[in-house]
């Protein structure tokens, strides 16, 4: 539609809303949306829940474009029926707006299935298809011109710059656009990085991640020369940036800093299993700024990864998954060591999860007060699950077969002697005092 047609139509309007008859077309359309309405909820239809994904996203795109094109259809057969007696711009003018509702709904349903991370988009989907409705109402109606020219008059000044309220909102617009191409182009680049095979999992999120970073900061200095913005007035901001990176941001600036670190040397990986800070556990996901450690208690600590790199971190599985964990005990003086060795021996190798290279050993740590403390030596794989299960089923395994063998497990004990003749002379010296 040109905007000679549009400005027939809106003159057209203007006489009409001067004629009583305007109400034909007024109760006209009342009765089409009232119409379209109902239908729309009459031919609503959402897909089986076992369906394809493909005939999900269909069905849910169906359920928004229904009302806006019945709508559409039947104002223009209300159109066609009313013109016979009386004028009709205000119909004339609402087809127009009904079709682009549901052009802009399902232009913005296609960008919420390309961003399907983006949940910020899943809550402000009707929001953004209103506004961008709303914009383009005003400009089918000629109110836009008008709007933008009093925003054109209204400027905001930078030291020795001076910005309209309409370049900082058209930037701010084009830069949203230009931010969601980068973020579609950044999301294709991560779903290409991570099939590769050729590159360990760690590199693949930091390729992904700087080619995110790379693609936002090109669209943004791109466009906003586009519409006018001298960047020279962008650099009082980056100053202020720049001051609150080095004082109340230097914290959160290191975080992401040591999160590539730890991404690009690898020194912990997912799946790793690592102590810090009285906190261990397997690393299940590494961001730029933290690093979240599933506790054997179930709990998910987050740690910064300033942290990780600035202090001492326990990596039990750096090199190799194998760890050596130990069970002790003690024996009475009296049992016979060489029997209990074959036996902690055989009860290691029997449980499926220590293994057989290298082997389980039996050792002698020392000769304690109350018996032979011993220790029984194992390895196991980790980080499924963790090693504290197999020490208590070889510790009741232990207990059991001592139990059934005979071997005592002593326990610290005092024995207390009374002398007879002592007893005697301590009474009589009482007595005498």
């Amino acid at each position: 539609m040109t905007e000679n047609q549009i400005g027939l139509l809106l003159s057209g309007l203007w006489a009409d809303l001067r004629q009583p008859a305007i109400l034909w077309q007024a109760g006209v359309l009342a009765l089409c949306l009232a119409a379209a309405w109902w239908l729309s909820r009459l031919l609503q239809w959402r897909a089986p829940e076992d369906s394809r994904e493909a005939l999900k996203r269909g069905a849910a795109a169906y359920r928004r474009v229904v009302f806006p094109v019945l709508a559409t259809l039947l104002v223009l057969a209300g159109r066609a029926v009313l013109g016979h007696w009386h004028s009709t711009s205000l119909l004339s003018v609402a087809i127009p707006l009904f079709g682009a509702l549901a052009g802009i709904r399902f232009a913005v349903y296609l960008l919420r299935i390309a961003f399907e991370r983006a949940a910020w988009l899943d809550a402000f989907e009707r929001s953004i298809t209103t506004v961008v409705w709303i914009a383009l109402a005003l400009h089918l109606t000629g109110l836009l011109p008008e709007i933008v020219r009093g925003l054109q008059e209204i400027e905001i000044r930078a030291g020795k710059h001076s910005v309209s309220l309409w370049t900082l909102l058209s930037a701010a617009f084009w830069v949203g656009v230009t931010v969601l191409v980068a973020l579609w182009g950044g999301a294709a680049v991560e779903a290409r990085l991570m099939r590769s095979e050729h590159l360990h999992s760690s590199l693949r999120v930091v390729f992904a991640r700087l080619a995110k970073a790379l693609l936002l900061v090109v669209a943004v200095l791109a466009v906003l020369p586009l519409i006018g913005v001298d960047l020279t007035v962008l650099s009082v901001f980056g100053g202020a940036l720049g001051v609150g990176l080095g004082f109340g941001l230097q914290k959160i600036a290191s975080n992401y800093l040591s999160g590539f670190i730890i991404l690009l040397d690898r020194s912990i990986r997912l799946g790793d299993q690592i102590s810090v800070e009285n906190n261990s556990g397997e690393v299940t996901h590494i961001t730029t700024r933290y690093t979240v450690l599933r506790l054997q208690t179930g709990v998910e600590a987050i740690i910064p990864n300033d942290a990780l790199v600035t202090t001492t971190v326990l990596n039990h599985s750096y090199s190799d998954r194998r760890v050596r964990l130990a069970v002790r005990m003690q024996v009475a003086y009296s049992a016979d060591i060489k029997e209990v060795f074959a036996l902690l021996l055989e009860i290691a190798r029997a449980h499926p999860r220590v293994l057989k290279e290298p082997e389980p050993t039996a050792q002698v740590l020392q000769m304690a007060d109350s018996g032979v403390q011993l220790e029984l030596g194992f390895w196991i794989i980790i980080p499924e699950p963790g090693g504290q299960s197999v020490r208590s089923d070889l510790s009741v395994s232990i207990l059991e077969k001592f139990k059934a063998r005979g071997i005592e497990i002593p326990y610290p004990r005092h024995d207390v002697r009374l002398l007879q003749g002592s007893s005697t002379e301590d009474a009589g010296k009482s007595a005498g005092t």
